[in-house]
């Protein structure tokens, strides 16, 4: 039998089984609240001082630079069912890692987790299920071995870098975005930043007041949307309402065209996907900036050359500082590619959740949706919780959830879009079809249970 696999029957007592939670992050928190709900035992592992993830700019591993703030709406983005105190529209990471604190706290799942422990190892257990490893973070303190029914890795998408090969040596300083935290880094500098997406921006937005000169080198076109639409914010509009793809794609690119003008005449080249298709810029100051002449854009880099940086166009330029904005890689560096079905870019999982062999294994936040907010990820946790419910008190439930997965019979999350073929799309979800799909999942499951 797989580990973890429940084909034979249900467990007889589900508070007997136990299970691990590797995170502190939204989504492991996520996963703490739905379980704790259900009455499931857990233990939760966080490699940093407390709850959070990456918003703690003060975590090693956080990827959060002073200026960063929502690029959702407060509204779109919080807990159902613990909203946030501020009012601020699109918060900084200051008050969101309050929040996470005070929503850990009110709960009780703070306590649930041990911090500064770092899970370095899953292996399968000869008994079903797995064993975890874990080591203190610092290096003081005893580890952990200990037996698990099941593991949710909710560790996140966004902790290790991208960072693409170039032809030729910069002698320069050669910096990927997560190791900024502040502009005072890009004093004085001549700075080039490689990508635009809105951490990109972002950082050029901070560095035209600091940095001696910024250019932004692109490969493709982006599409922008301002934070503000009619007085508020973008995301809140048609709230509820979702339109098919190719009509909103039609009338926000005419909308965008009215708020914010053609992006191509400020340098950009002319997107060869249509809106929506890939993440969106939520980002208009870089156009007031490019307006300004605070910045120009650059095409794609050819090769380095000392501190000289050649472009495809045969055109060059001396920098002092290479930002690379060329995102992040997925990383589950404990456990064994093959337990994640890892095909190509990216684990294939049932609802980004499930491992088609149901081997005990539970992957928590492996989505990217433009709006699906922490909401849409605790949806997905009460699915995780549904079907661990439904393994003791419904088996045929979980039975037929099961063979519907093992029979492919797997929903489109795409919403209709034709998503660019890229890496950082290879787990990109349309939020009106995910979050549609992974509640009729967990009605289904939870129908037998509630009776």
């Amino acid at each position: 039998m797989v580990p973890g696999t429940d084909h034979s029957g249900a467990p007889e007592d589900m508070h007997a089984q136990r299970y691990a939670i590797i995170g502190a992050g939204p989504s492991g928190l996520s996963a703490a609240r739905a379980l704790q709900k259900a009455g499931i035992e857990f233990d939760g592992f966080e490699a940093s001082r407390g709850v959070g993830g990456l918003w703690d700019i003060e975590n090693p591993r956080s990827t959060m630079y002073e200026s960063a703030h929502l690029i959702s709406s407060r509204t779109t983005t919080e807990f159902a069912e613990f909203p946030m105190r501020s009012r601020a529209d699109y918060p900084s990471h200051r008050e969101l890692i309050r929040y996470f604190r005070e929503f850990a706290d009110h709960f009780g799942l703070t306590e649930r987790f041990r911090f500064d422990t770092k899970v370095t190892g899953l292996e399968p257990a000869e008994d079903g299920g797995w064993m975890l490893r874990a080591a203190p973070s610092g290096g003081a303190g005893a580890a952990v071995e200990q037996r698990y029914d099941g593991v949710i890795l909710a560790n996140g998408t966004l902790a290790e870098p991208n960072v693409p090969a170039f032809r030729g040596d910069f002698t320069g300083e050669l910096l990927h975005t997560s190791a900024y935290k502040s502009a005072a880094q890009l004093s004085g500098k001549r700075v080039l930043i490689v990508g635009a997406g809105n951490s990109g921006c972002d950082i050029a937005v901070d560095a035209v007041h600091h940095a001696a000169s910024v250019d932004m080198s692109v490969r493709r076109g982006y599409y922008f949307v301002p934070r503000y639409l009619f007085g508020r914010p973008s995301d809140t509009l048609n709230q509820g309402r979702p339109l098919p793809a190719r009509i909103k794609q039609f009338i926000d690119k005419r909308v965008l065209q009215a708020f914010t003008g053609d992006p191509v005449r400020f340098g950009f080249p002319k997107p060869d996907y249509k809106i929506y298709e890939s993440h969106p810029i939520v980002n208009t100051l870089i156009l007031n900036h490019l307006g300004q002449g605070d910045l120009r854009v650059v095409p794609d880099v050819d090769r380095f050359d000392g501190d000289t940086v050649h472009f495809r166009d045969g055109s060059h330029a001396q920098y002092d500082t290479v930002l690379l904005a060329t995102g992040y890689t997925l990383d589950y560096p404990f456990v064994a590619r093959e337990a994640l079905n890892w095909t190509g870019w990216s684990p294939r999982l049932y609802l980004n959740v499930f491992p088609p062999s149901f081997n005990g294994l539970y992957v928590m936040g492996m989505i990217e949706a433009s709006g699906i907010g922490w909401q849409g990820r605790y949806e997905q946790a009460e699915l995780i919780a549904a079907y661990l419910t439904a393994t003791r008190a419904d088996p045929a439930a979980a039975a037929a959830f099961r063979a519907r997965v093992s029979g492919q019979e797997w929903p489109d999350l795409t919403g209709g879009y034709d998503y660019l073929g890229l890496e950082r799309m290879s787990y990109y979800v349309n939020k009106d079809a995910y979050r549609r799909s992974v509640r009729q999942a967990t009605a289904a499951l939870s129908k037998g249970t509630a009776a």
